[in-house]
């Protein structure tokens, strides 16, 4: 089938809208990549993708191009993609900017107000949190209930802006490589200073929102700009692992770079 009957057939083989397999086909390949499934400076050629996912071209070419967006793979002279790698810096300017952005939401909000509604939903989360750290142990689903409650606390915090804006540029950073709130929180599972590490994030969403409700904007802004920190932190510690099998993803970072 050639390209122009494929973007003229509005939907995919198996029936399914060609927007699904094009979500299908991205996550999947997004996987493959943070996986190690797809070696770090591994040329991608996008038949082999189509045959090894059983999916047409469309959706796969579409996939690859938003993955080059992302900064996962990037584009070859010749055709195709490889599998990007990335300096410690890389990832840690990718964090401050996360940290920057959200420091200007956090503040913005402060100034501007946030309604009752969306303040209740992130205390909801804290209290969540909250619960989560007072268990006696931090298992696996423990930590997986952590990283959804976390990932929604910041998806508010740029609600709480008030700015489409912002809202947007805020996203885009958090799908940098590694960039997201909760990228490295799944390596602290087996540390020694897992609860400690969490109890001070934990600690910074309460003061930062009790800064919010304060109109205190300057501080806001600090704090969450702090948080970052322990984002960097985290960062450190799993480039440092010999354990990588919870994220090995983070081959893709090279040491000392």
């Amino acid at each position: 089938m050639s390209a122009q009957l494929e973007r003229a057939d509005p939907r995919a083989a198996d029936g399914e809208p060609s927007g699904s397999q094009a979500v299908k086909a991205l996550l999947r390949l997004r996987e493959l990549v943070l996986a190690g499934e797809l070696a770090p400076g591994a040329r991608i050629a996008e038949l082999a993708i189509v045959e090894r996912l059983g999916m047409s071209r469309t959706p796969i070419r579409a996939a690859l191009m938003r993955l080059e967006q992302e900064g996962l793979l990037e584009s070859l002279p010749n055709g195709g993609y490889a599998v990007r790698t990335f300096s410690e810096r890389d990832v840690i300017d990718a964090i401050e900017l996360r940290g920057t952005v959200e420091g200007l939401a956090a503040r913005m909000a402060a100034e501007r107000g946030v309604p009752s509604v969306v303040l209740a939903e992130a205390r909801a989360c804290i209290e969540g949190i909250d619960t989560l750290l007072r268990g006696a142990v931090l298992d696996d689903e423990a930590f997986h209930r952590y990283v959804a409650l976390n990932a929604r606390f910041h998806q508010l915090l740029a609600e709480m802006a008030g700015s489409g804006t912002l809202a947007r540029e805020l996203e885009r950073v958090v799908r940098l490589p590694f960039a997201s709130p909760s990228a490295f929180v799944v390596l602290q599972a087996d540390s020694p200073q897992a609860r400690d590490m969490l109890v001070v994030a934990q600690d910074q969403h309460r003061q930062v929102l009790e800064a919010i409700e304060q109109r205190a904007g300057s501080r806001a802004e600090a704090i969450m700009r702090e948080h970052s920190r322990l984002a960097q932190r985290n960062l450190r510690d799993a480039v440092r692992s010999h354990n990588l099998d919870q994220m090995p993803g983070v081959r893709l970072i090279r040491k000392n770079a």
